[in-house]
């Protein structure tokens, strides 16, 4: 979910790969412009054609280089009042890790695996940049 032009109306899909150990991936990226690093999940814009469990599969074999097996979506909400796009928040498990496949603007993308309560409180303490990660995990725990 690098800085990426915004074109109107376009949807996105965020992703919590949960591994059997209960550790879930997190993605850590300079933001410039937000004044620092931050935390994010797997996710990004849908490309035409795309569903957004299509975007999500995409972003999380790119983003972290993991495919999972069960999926389960969490919800769609509004990405802002003033735009029709929405963000399409899901959670994967029984994953198989592979290779990162990051574009040159996702070059300084770092994944590592936190603890699904170190992830939620790194949200509460402000780490996260975007809502939607910290939405998707509190969804997550609330369910297991």
């Amino acid at each position: 979910m690098g800085e990426h032009s915004s074109s109107p109306a376009t949807d996105a899909s965020v992703v919590v790969a949960l591994d059997s150990g209960g550790l879930v991936a997190v993605l850590t990226a300079d933001f410039p412009r937000h004044g620092g690093a931050y935390l994010f999940l797997p996710g990004g814009r849908r490309e035409p054609g795309e569903s957004p469990e299509e975007c999500a599969r995409r972003e999380l074999a790119e983003e972290a280089g993991v495919t999972a097996q069960t999926w389960r979506a969490l919800g769609s909400y509004a990405i802002t009042l003033g735009s029709t796009s929405r963000v399409h928040l899901y959670e994967a498990r029984d994953l198989t890790l592979g290779p990162q496949s990051l574009t040159p603007s996702e070059a300084d993308f770092k994944l590592s695996w936190w603890p699904l309560a170190d992830a939620i409180s790194a949200a509460a303490d402000g780490q996260f940049l975007l809502p939607a990660g910290p939405l998707a995990l509190m969804l997550v725990d609330r369910s297991s």
